[in-house]
């Protein structure tokens, strides 16, 4: 079993996409726009001008797939109560992602030394998405 995160944006899942392809290196894999579904929206469920907005996208983020969609906007949902933890193998790695996602964001705890890790940090990108970026000292010793 498998638990994934799907995260749903109110319009600017597009400008995520593109900025988590940049800050941390994530490969698209998958996007459809609400104009492309293969069945019609059911009337006066799409706020109007939203037909080229992402009813579904896949990228993965080194072997994690995290899945996202513009949907919120139909809902009222809002991002919160829950950070995507990134782990890696070297402090180079994971302050460049740090900084990366910190680019117009939120810095929650600067990155630094902790008692669990030589390198942890949370920020929250501009977009509301907590991440805590850290070492995982179990690979990199």
């Amino acid at each position: 079993m498998k638990i994934e995160p799907y995260l749903h944006f109110s319009g600017d899942a597009e400008a995520a996409l593109a900025f988590y392809e940049r800050a941390l290196d994530a490969k698209v894999k998958m996007k459809m726009r609400f104009s492309e579904s293969p069945q019609p929206i059911p009337e006066g469920r799409l706020p109007s001008g939203f037909e080229d907005k992402i009813m579904h996208a896949s990228l993965l983020i080194g072997e994690a797939r995290v899945m996202l969609s513009d949907g919120g906007a139909m809902s009222g949902q809002r991002l919160g109560g829950f950070s995507l933890s990134l782990q890696y193998q070297s402090e180079t790695e994971a302050r460049h992602a740090f900084d990366a996602l910190a680019d117009g964001g939120r810095i929650d705890m600067p990155i630094g030394p902790t008692f669990w890790s030589p390198c942890f940090g949370m920020v929250t990108d501009r977009f509301g998405v907590q991440w805590m970026v850290t070492v995982d000292t179990a690979r990199s010793a």
